[in-house]
This record gives C-alpha cells, sequence and structure tokens, in this order.
C-alpha cells in the first residue's frame, strides 16, 4: 500500500495533537504490538483480554511514527523514548482505526455493493444462498462470514464471524482488485458494538431473526443491549429488508434510516411464502414453497427444516434487488449447500444422516425440533461439549437430547485442556433427568461409526456441535478432523472388511 500523511487517515476522525505532527508520514495501520515497527501508525485497542495502552512502552522502542490514544497519557512518563512521535488522542480508537483503515484502502466497499445480513440464526445460510443466487446470474460475488472468506478462488478460515476493521478493510480492498461486484456478509451484533464495519455503508441491510444468545461477560449485558447493537445496521444502510413475523421487528426498526422492505409468512410482506412442505423419502430432506407478492414462483430447497424457508425467502429479497432471473433463483436454491449447517451426507439408502454446528442448548433444540418435523422412525444425536466453558452448557445439552432424540451417542467435541470423561460426566448429568436412552463414546470416530452401523431404515442421525470446523482442540493443539472425512474413512474400512 501507499505510504499515507497521518492526517490523511484522520479525515474522517475528530482528533487531537498530543505532542509531534499530524503530517508525518506512515506506512501501515497496526493494533498488535508484535507487529509494530518503524513507520507505522499503532492504535491502542481494549480488548476482553488486553489493553493496547498497556504497550505503549514497548512500541515505542520499534520507532513507530505515531500512536492513537483514548485514555489521558503521560508523555513525560515515556522519557526520550516517545521524541519524534506523534500521539494523536481520539474518542474512541475502535471508530479511528475502522475509518482510518478504509481510507488506508481505499475505501474499497464504495466500489462495491455491500450486503450485511444480521439477526441471531440464519446469517450464514442466507449468505451462501444469496452467493449461489447472485453467482448463477453472473455477478462475481465476494463472501465474509463464519465458516469463512471467500474472495474468488481464494478460501480463508474464519476467526470471527466479522474480522476486526483493519482484516475486514484489506479482504474488501482484494475484492475489489480480485473483480468482485457484490460482498455479502455475515455481520454480527459484536462486529456492530465493536465498530468493526465503521465507515462502510452498506448498500443492504438485512435483519433474519432475533433471540435471546450471546449475553453474558465478554458479550452484551442485556438482551436490551443486544437488540440495540443489531438495531445499528439500518442506521448504515440504504435498503432494509426485514423478517416481519419476528415480534422483535419493532425494537431493531428504532432510529432506522433506511427504507423497509419486509419478508415473512403474511400477505402484508412484501415477499412472502405460501404452501410450505416439507420433503422426505429414503436418503433425503428438503423443503418446497411458493414465493408471493412481489415475486411468483415455486422453490425447492435441499435444505430441510422450515427455517430453511425464511432463509431462501430472504435471499431472494436480497437478490431481487439485482438482474436475477426466475430460474437463477431456481437453480441456485436447489443446488446450494453449506458446509455444517443441517448438511446431508450420504451413507445410505436406509436412513439419513446430517453434520450440524449446534453447540449449545437453543441451537440443538432447534435442529432437534426442526428434524423431528420429518417423523423420522428414531432421532439419533451425536454429540459433545467444549472443553475450559460453562459446565451449565453440558448439562443443558444432555437434557435436550435426552428429551428431543430418541438415542444420544454422548462423544468429545473441542476438550481443551478438561478431561474429555469428566465432560461426558457434566452431560450424563443433564441425559439422567430425562428418560432418553443414551451410550457413551469417548473416540469422536468411534462414535460416528457406531451411529452408522446401528442405523435403521428410517433413521435421522445428526452429527452436532462440529458443524464446518475440521479440528478437534487438545491440550491447546489443534488437530486434524473433518467429520466429512471420518465418515469418508468409515465407509471405506466396512468396504474393505466386507472384501476380506
Amino acid at each position: 500500500m501507499a505510504d499515507y500523511k497521518l492526517k490523511e487517515l484522520l479525515k474522517d476522525v475528530p482528533y487531537q495533537v498530543l505532542c509531534g505532527e499530524d503530517g508525518t508520514t506512515v506506512t501501515e495501520i497496526v493494533n498488535d504490538s508484535r507487529k509494530a515497527r518503524e513507520g507505522v501508525v499503532f492504535v491502542c485497542i481494549k480488548g476482553a483480554v488486553a489493553d493496547g495502552h498497556k504497550y505503549i512502552p514497548d512500541v515505542l522502542k520499534k520507532n513507530v511514527s505515531a500512536i492513537i490514544v483514548e485514555d489521558e497519557v503521560d508523555l513525560k512518563a515515556y522519557g526520550t523514548d516517545a521524541d519524534g512521535v506523534t500521539f494523536i488522542k481520539t474518542d474512541d480508537t475502535r471508530i479511528a482505526m475502522a475509518r482510518m483503515a478504509a481510507v488506508y484502502y481505499g475505501n474499497p466497499s464504495s466500489k462495491l455493493k455491500m450486503i450485511g445480513v444480521t439477526g441471531t440464526k440464519g446469517k450464514t445460510t442466507t449468505t451462501y444462498m444469496v452467493k449461489a443466487i447472485l453467482e448463477q446470474a453472473g455477478y462475481k460475488v465476494g463472501l465474509i462470514g463464519t465458516i469463512e472468506t471467500l474472495i474468488g478462488s481464494e478460501q480463508i478460515p474464519s476467526a470471527n464471524t466479522t474480522p476486526e476493521s483493519l482484516t475486514l478493510q484489506g479482504y474488501l480492498a482484494r475484492m475489489v482488485k480480485a473483480g468482485c461486484q457484490v460482498v455479502v456478509m455475515e455481520v454480527s451484533s459484536q462486529a456492530l458494538m465493536l465498530h468493526r464495519v465503521e465507515g462502510i455503508e452498506f448498500d443492504i441491510g438485512v435483519f433474519t431473526n432475533i433471540s435471546a444468545d450471546h449475553i453474558g461477560p465478554g458479550e452484551h449485558s442485556s438482551f436490551d443491549d443486544y437488540m440495540e447493537c443489531k438495531s445499528r445496521l439500518f442506521r448504515m444502510c440504504r435498503t432494509g429488508i426485514f423478517n416481519g413475523d419476528d415480534i422483535h421487528l419493532g425494537r431493531i426498526l428504532e432510529g432506522h434510516t433506511c427504507s423497509v422492505e419486509t419478508f415473512g409468512f403474511k400477505e402484508t410482506d412484501n415477499l412472502y411464502a405460501e404452501n410450505g412442505k416439507l420433503i422426505y423419502h429414503p436418503g433425503y430432506l428438503g423443503t418446497s414453497f411458493d414465493v408471493k407478492g412481489e415475486l411468483n414462483f415455486h422453490v425447492v430447497t435441499d435444505i430441510p427444516g422450515r427455517f430453511s424457508v425464511y432463509n431462501a425467502l430472504c435471499a431472494i429479497a436480497i437478490c431481487r434487488h439485482f438482474d436475477v432471473k426466475e430460474e437463477d433463483y431456481l437453480k441456485a436454491l436447489k443446488d446450494v449447500r453449506v458446509k455444517g449447517r443441517v448438511e446431508m451426507v450420504k451413507v445410505s439408502d436406509d436412513f439419513i444422516l446430517l453434520i450440524d454446528y449446534a453447540h449449545n442448548a437453543m441451537a440443538l433444540s432447534s435442529i432437534l425440533t426442526t428434524l423431528r418435523e420429518y417423523h423420522p422412525g428414531r432421532l439419533v444425536c451425536v454429540f459433545g461439549c467444549g472443553g475450559n466453558r460453562a459446565r451449565s452448557r453440558r448439562y443443558e445439552m444432555g437434557e435436550v437430547s435426552g428429551r428431543m432424540a430418541d438415542f444420544t451417542i454422548i462423544t468429545s467435541d473441542n476438550p481443551r485442556y478438561e478431561n474429555p470423561e469428566a465432560i461426558m460426566d457434566d452431560i450424563e448429568v443433564g441425559m439422567k433427568k430425562t428418560t432418553g436412552k443414551y451410550i457413551r463414546i469417548a473416540d469422536r470416530k468411534e462414535a460416528i461409526a457406531y451411529a452408522i452401523h446401528h442405523g435403521k431404515p428410517g433413521d435421522i442421525i445428526v452429527l452436532a456441535g462440529k458443524g464446518h470446523e475440521d479440528y478437534q482442540e487438545i491440550n491447546g493443539k489443534k488437530y486434524p478432523m473433518d467429520e466429512r472425512v471420518l465418515i469418508r474413512d468409515i465407509l471405506a474400512e466396512d468396504e474393505k472388511s466386507k472384501r476380506v
């Protein structure tokens, strides 16, 4: 990237020069003290674990050009190390960093059609549906979300649903360079709270739904705070597309500055669904419905569950703002797959096996309720819980599976620094509050093999918790473990044993 005068990067940021010159030249913006080096501007960010202000003495030793702070600082305390370094004070360094990053990368969002999707559930699936539809219609689409960032053929695994602003603006700049015309991205409540998307004006903002989640230490202080953060997106977009059936819609709309459209199951919505049906035959689950209102056609999608109607309808509501033909919708929605989101994996003509990311009680209840609506012979749930997380989650998930599944296989997830057997003990506490039948198999591959080998005609088996993850975290190390690979290996081993 080109060098900038600091004041050029700060053109959209209210600031005060504490010492030095805002005309100094900077080569890069960083907020990680380990990346500090000569010529950069270091932004002091207060995170959940560390406060960048504490690292000022370290970065001064690396000859940085400038430092951005929001706290009062005693410049004399740094002695001669601060000589020649520009100190800038602003009210909120997160907002400053996001706006500086946008300028540094050439305001890439202004060169793209930006679609931001927020909500408790449905963000990931909806973004993949939008990408599939628009690409079917001939657009080049970038994607940013929980699973990955996609820039052309490049796939970048995600650490956060919505990246930090420096990373995000860098991705958008690369998408412009790669020839992308549209970006569809998940916008988390944390990203809105922490100003990661500050400086982006979204062409379309989308609200899927909201329910109590992400409330607690390090996240949101209350459900009201959670809703308020979600609602911020609709003061940052031109067009807002909303789930008209969500009971909290009025609260989300408070203070909006965008035009408003709705989707749902009511005739008063701009787009609404009728004749929703669950499709179930040996080895297959799907959904169909009629789109009504401002568009009119019949849709079939291979993603099961009534929530898939909402996700697909939402994607259609977004894509109708682009040049998309009816056949583009139909083909894309029939073919789209989302890794780890009610993802069907073919193992038998007699029963169905799915992989899903459900990793808390609410999500597990949702997926089991969805699958129960297909009236399986048995509903079998294979799951574990992560280590070094609240033990209450284990009791709750055990109770949910015991109450809602016909048979549960308790296994290991990401034990981290805990003993897998101790985690399974906690899950079992919840299970024993129910009459549900279960077995414990600590090794996840063995647990999956047991589910496959004991599958009965009409069963639906769900492997819950890992979803798109391709690793297992044990004692601080991530070991390769992709459930799709495990299934392939199990089936290959079965085939080999038949030939022996």
